[in-house]
């Protein structure tokens, strides 16, 4: 037996929308900053993403150091993948996992500089300093599989598809609230 698709209330459709259209403004200035230069920092939600991505390292320190480091990108992107995926299978809630698939899509954004400075570190690191093979996850990723000249390309391409799924994941949340209004809100002629 299937689970029904949630369905809010009148006062919880209008503050969706409302929620939707400042996600949208958001994502304008989230897409505005340039990766190259790592502005995504100093967003707001680089600091909550950023505690994912620490507590990804200790969590995978138990399987070696190449997972250990690569497990605070992993962790990142799991954390957002996992409310996308709760909010949709818990409750049927296909605005809730849209905007879950949205932070998916700010972590890859989130994530894009720091593979894209791989090359020729610039960003500032938690240490206060930049990259260095022992300091800089992507830098050992890469260096370790010998792409670490491929990092800037690695860089753009999680960048797209960190706004590929961030206007997806907007338009979605769009089409989900419209078919709510058309099936449970408009008012009957």
């Amino acid at each position: 037996m299937t689970r029904p698709t949630f369905v809010p209330g009148a006062g919880q459709f209008w503050l969706r929308v409302a929620l939707w259209l400042a996600f949208v403004a958001w994502s304008q200035r989230l897409l505005g900053l340039d990766y190259r230069t790592g502005e995504m920092g100093a967003s707001f939600l680089h600091y909550p993403l950023m505690v994912f991505h620490e507590a990804g390292h200790a969590v995978f320190s138990v399987f070696g150091k190449w997972l250990m480091v690569a497990g605070g990108s992993v962790m990142q992107l799991t954390m957002p993948a996992l409310l996308c995926g709760g909010l949709w299978v818990t409750n049927r809630d296909a605005f809730g996992a849209a905007l879950g698939a949205w932070f998916f899509g700010v972590s890859l954004l989130d994530i894009a500089p720091y593979v894209y400075d791989a090359w020729q570190p610039r960003l500032t690191l938690l240490n206060g300093e930049t990259g260095t093979v022992d300091s800089h996850d992507w830098m050992y990723l890469l260096s370790s599989v010998g792409a670490v000249d491929q990092s800037q390309q690695l860089g753009r391409m999680v960048y797209g598809l960190g706004a590929g799924v961030v206007v997806v994941s907007l338009l979605l949340a769009g089409w989900v609230l419209l078919h709510q209004y058309r099936t449970h809100f408009r008012l009957r002629v």
